[in-house]
């Protein structure tokens, strides 16, 4: 426990031999340029970590914030309820007070604002941390104070700390002891140190480079991104210069080296570059403009960037029918049996798999109220699943009418309930009344009840 300690004691004072890097740190090897080469200004660069990311994709993207918003919207309507599991199949969802942590998170928030918090930090820097706080200060399992509530844990300020018996952080034996967490803006102070058991960790892609940490699925799709923040900003200056074309420079025969490379090195100097795309070029004697390209049509700006969007919404898991993506808006992808196969592929593709991930995560602030309750969703009042609800009351009424001829043919109704809810007909095994429907019975009369 000493050793422990000791290292826990190294991280605040900022050693981090014994923590998982964050997930930029890795991107920072893969991609030691994740700028375009068009775009040269900080404003438009993707950088290797969580200001970056939001700053270079979630608020200067347009493809990225549509896919987000579209995983938000629907995510963000789920509620959390209890699920007990009977030999490993669920049962009915209930409520109880506990709930009313994840319910009103903090004052004025809802279940909705920490789940679209949640997804936000997922998307962007594959890691969602929180834990719990009180109007005393306190924090983690301490804070049992009036005013508990949740408090998000900024992902670029938070630190996984490892450690093994053996010594090695990297060894089979190694396993996440602790978070820090160390604001980078404000006072400086000593980190706070919180325990597993103290932290929601939610991280639904997983890093492959890495053991406990998630991954944004951005990561992927960093050139998509690029290419099409790069084909917009073209197109801005297309229109901005009055929608010129591309040019090529063509020069009298006569034209001495010394003066072409001069007027190329001058050319160069100003009008290189994507801010100097599509001007209205000024040009000296013996130079002749020949037009390379006329309008969009023929530089395929829509199709070019229809694909790369495409991309980003595939590694997002959203059909681009579903953002609005112009692909999804083509053709036949607008009729209706496209449109409800596309959602039910959201939803069951992606959703559900969300929700799983972030209840199992969120457990970690609330209490069970009995032994075998784990935290679910309830997804029965989000209006975007109403076709799921038509599919469930057509299975619903398959199961009533499995239910009547099972006790028709005579076997005990809780037993019957029971096992056409868990789908498991092994349980009414034993279960048999004894008494058969009249159907079953032999033809002839039958013998007078004794004394009657």
């Amino acid at each position: 426990m000493a050793s422990l300690l000791e290292r826990i004691s190294s991280a605040r004072r900022g050693t981090k031999a014994f923590s998982e890097p964050p997930f930029w740190a890795g991107d920072a090897l893969r991609y030691p340029l994740l700028t375009s080469a068009f775009l040269t200004e900080d404003k438009e660069r993707i950088e290797n970590d969580f200001a970056g990311y939001v700053q270079g994709a979630y608020k200067s993207s347009g493809v990225v914030f549509a896919c987000i918003l579209a995983r938000m919207r629907v995510f963000a309507q789920a509620r959390f309820q209890w699920r007990e599991f009977t030999a490993g199949r669920p049962g009915n969802l209930f409520g109880s007070p506990e709930l009313g942590l994840l319910e009103a998170p903090w004052p004025t928030g809802t279940t909705g604002n920490l789940l679209a918090l949640a997804e936000a930090d997922a998307s962007l820097a594959g890691n969602f941390y929180a834990t719990t706080a009180d109007d005393a200060g306190r924090i983690g399992r301490a804070a049992t104070g009036p005013g508990r509530r949740i408090t998000r844990m900024r992902p670029d300020w938070t630190t996984l700390i490892v450690d093994a018996p053996s010594g090695d952080p990297n060894g089979l034996d190694a396993k996440v002891v602790a978070f820090s967490y160390e604001p980078q803006v404000g006072a400086r102070r000593e980190p706070e140190i919180l325990l597993p058991e103290e932290v929601c960790h939610y991280s639904p892609v997983p890093d492959p480079a890495a053991r406990w940490r998630g991954m944004s699925w951005l990561t992927p799709v960093l050139t998509e991104i690029r290419a099409d923040k790069a084909a917009t900003t073209h197109k801005l200056k297309f229109f901005v210069n009055g929608a010129t074309p591309n040019l090529a420079v063509k020069f009298d025969k006569d034209v001495s080296p010394t003066a072409f490379d001069a007027f190329v090195k001058r050319f160069q100097e100003s009008h290189r570059g994507v801010d100097a795309a599509y001007e209205t070029l000024f040009l000296g004697g013996g130079a002749d403009p020949v037009p390379l390209s006329h309008d969009f049509q023929q530089l395929d700006f829509k199709n070019t960037q229809g694909a790369g969007e495409t991309r980003v919404a595939a590694a997002a898991g959203v059909h681009p029918v579903i953002v609005g993506l112009s692909e999804g808006l083509a053709g036949s992808a607008l009729n209706a049996g496209n449109y409800d196969s596309a959602k039910r592929g959201f939803v069951d593709g992606t959703m559900r798999w969300l929700w799983q991930t972030a209840a199992a995560s969120f457990q970690t602030l609330v209490t069970p109220p009995r032994p075998g309750a784990v935290l679910w969703y309830d997804d029965r009042d989000i209006p975007f699943l109403r076709q799921d609800a038509r599919d469930e009351a057509e299975i619903q009424a398959t199961r009533a009418r499995t239910i009547r001829e099972l006790l028709d043919a005579g076997y005990d109704p809780d037993t019957v309930v029971d096992a056409v809810l868990s789908g498991d007909l092994r349980r009414l095994s034993g279960a048999h009344s004894g008494l058969f429907s009249v159907q079953l019975q032999p033809a002839g009369p039958t013998t007078p009840a004794q004394g009657g």
